[in-house]
């Protein structure tokens, strides 16, 4: 049961990226710094960082801290991840926002056995904390796993596995990490690195990058991007806090690479999906005229086939753009808010699914079927000439290159097609 509640979905955040891999990997046995002295001093506080997996909720990486106590022997791990498919209305939960996540403390080797017996690389880096900031981190992680305060609501980019962990840091040290790394802005955002993460799973990728509005969109500074652990390590090696002495040190001590997961390394950038993109709607869109060119010439299973695929589109586009506004206005995803991509994938492409057969085929509705289409359509050219315009700089190019050619095709489609059905209505009543 460890191995499947240990990773939050969209938790653990990225691979590690430090030694090579290899097939063989062992764990390696790690020592912590002496005794200083005092109350704390028994203590040792390390981040955890573990490297991708192959699930979906395992992409990002994962990472916990590990407090290991000298006093009695004890190695305990305590991570922000947990979460339980079987859950009650889990599936509810998660459409809506609102999924329930929880921390707990688990032994180290359990969790070392875990995460290696799943191929994933574990990083542990020592912190330079004071023997006071060690002890007043250990009572407030045991707090923070009583019953009645471990569940937190999980959001993707704000409110996570890392982001929990990193403002637990944060408290001990005094808010140091906070103001070393909120003013320092980087040149990523929360949608470069989704999809630098998800590059491997198509559907995943296209879906994210779908759903992803407005605030997916903007520079992220260093603080914000330890939503992603290895984000999180990375950026710990360049900060510096104060010590007892009010000495400027460094916050990582020492690190060790306790295992070296065999498989690739994470993607460094974000793919470049848009000209597979733009093919796949000019391949739509061009099956559209073909076929309309060939059903005016009195081909039968041409005019069935364009308003099968017209019809088709609109259920998949009206479905899309239903389910975004839902999730705009009824849900807690924050980041699926003030979403462009509505202008590709439109609601109103629902009522084209009735309109479109009854109008070529039954000839009713012709003139409602024509005005929604066109509607439809120039929203969608509006969507590309409006790129870069205030208030509309969402990066949605692959939207608009898949979205825009099949909608300008779909409403040359019902003009032509009913054009021909009403000439051509006496001659083919065995239609």
């Amino acid at each position: 049961m460890l191995l499947r509640r240990l990773p939050g979905f969209f938790c653990g955040l990225c691979l590690i990226a430090a030694t090579p891999a290899r097939a063989d990997s062992q764990i390696i046995p790690f020592v912590p710094a002496p005794p200083a002295g005092g109350p704390g001093s028994e203590l040792t506080v390390y981040l955890l960082t573990i490297g991708q997996g192959d699930e979906v909720w395992e992409l990002f990486g994962h990472n916990a801290i590990w407090i290991k106590d000298r006093s009695d022997g004890s190695d305990i791990t305590y991570n922000w991840g947990m979460f339980d498919f079987a859950e009650p209305n889990f599936l509810g939960r998660f459409l809506t926002g609102n999924t329930r996540y929880w921390m707990e403390g688990i032994p180290l080797e359990a969790m070392l056995r875990a995460y290696t017996r799943r191929n994933r690389s574990l990083l542990a880096q020592e912190l330079n904390f004071t023997p006071a900031q060690r002890l007043s981190l250990k009572n407030a992680l045991e707090v923070n796993a009583r019953p009645e305060n471990r569940f937190y609501r999980y959001d993707y980019y704000r409110d996570n596995c890392s982001t929990r962990l990193r403002d637990m840091l944060d408290r001990a040290l005094g808010g140091q990490l906070q103001t070393t790394t909120t003013t320092r802005v980087t040149s990523e955002t929360y949608r470069s690195h989704t999809q630098r993460l998800t590059q491997g799973n198509v559907p995943v990728y296209a879906g994210v990058s779908l759903a992803l509005g407005h605030p997916a969109d903007r520079p992220i500074s260093m603080w914000e991007e330890m939503f992603l652990p290895v984000r999180m390590a990375n950026h710990l090696r360049t900060v510096r806090v104060t010590d007892t002495l009010d000495a400027r040190i460094p916050l990582v001590r020492s690190e060790m690479a306790l295992f070296t997961a065999g498989r690739a390394p994470e993607p460094a950038a974000a793919p470049n999906y848009l000209p597979w993109f733009v093919a796949l709607g000019i391949a739509l869109g061009g099956a559209l005229l073909v076929l309309v060119r060939q059903a005016e010439g009195g081909g039968r299973i041409a005019l069935l086939a364009a308003t099968m695929i017209a019809t088709l589109w609109s259920l998949v586009a009206g479905f899309a753009g239903t389910a975004l506004v839902v999730a705009w206005a009824f849900t807690h995803h924050y980041f699926m808010s003030w979403n462009e991509n509505l202008l590709q994938l439109n609601p109103l492409s629902i009522a084209l699914v009735v309109l479109i057969p009854v109008s070529i085929y039954g000839l009713r509705g012709v003139a409602r079927a024509r005005r929604l289409s066109a509607i439809v359509a120039a929203l969608s050219l509006f969507g590309l000439i409006a790129q870069g315009a205030p208030f509309f700089r969402q990066l949605n190019g692959e939207m608009i290159a898949l979205g825009l050619p099949v909608n300008l095709a779909v409403v040359w489609t019902v003009y032509r097609l009913t054009a021909y059905r009403r000439t051509s209505r006496p001659s083919s009543a065995a239609l």
